[in-house]
Formats: C-alpha cells, structure tokens, sequence
C-alpha cells in the first residue's frame, strides 16, 4: 500500500505520485505520514518536506506558508512557494 502525494504551489502542480512516507514539520514539531494514517490537516512550518516515493528516489521540497492534509491516503501538500531537489537514495 502507498500514500498518493500531491505537492502544489499557488501557480502550478509540483510533483504527483506514489510514496512510502512523507516527512514535513509543522508549529508543534515535526512528523512523518504513512499509509494508513490518521486524516488531519495542518500547517506547515517554513523549510522541507521529504518526499520518499516508490521507485526509491528522494524528492525535497523548500516550502513557505503552507498546509498538509492527509485524508484517506492522500497527502496533499500547498504551499505559496515551493523549490524542489530530487536524488536518489544514498545520495
């Protein structure tokens, strides 16, 4: 089973697939979504959001003001600006 993540900033879709975790921090602390998690809805703190999809790459997303809603294993991430890196494991 995988999480389907949607990552979008104000102008444009960022990045849209299937993952194994998701790791943001929020004003209360950091956390990590998986399949199967309970639906929330949060915002996020300033800074990165980890994106570990499928294939085994890494994707990293820089985001400011911003929220994360998780509901049914879908985590939808908005934000007003989004910069994004990808790499592999390991890298």
């Amino acid at each position: 089973m995988a999480l389907r993540v949607e990552l979008v900033a104000a102008d444009r879709q960022v990045w849209s697939g299937e993952a194994n975790l998701v790791s943001a921090r929020t004003p209360d602390g950091s956390l990590g979504v998986l399949p199967g998690h309970e639906p929330f809805l949060s915002l996020l703190a300033d800074g990165p959001v980890s994106v570990e999809p499928v294939d085994g790459s890494r994707l990293v997303a820089e985001v400011s003001n911003g929220f994360l809603s998780v509901d049914h294993d879908l985590v939808t991430v908005v934000a007003q600006h989004v910069d994004v890196s990808e790499g592999r494991s390991g890298d």
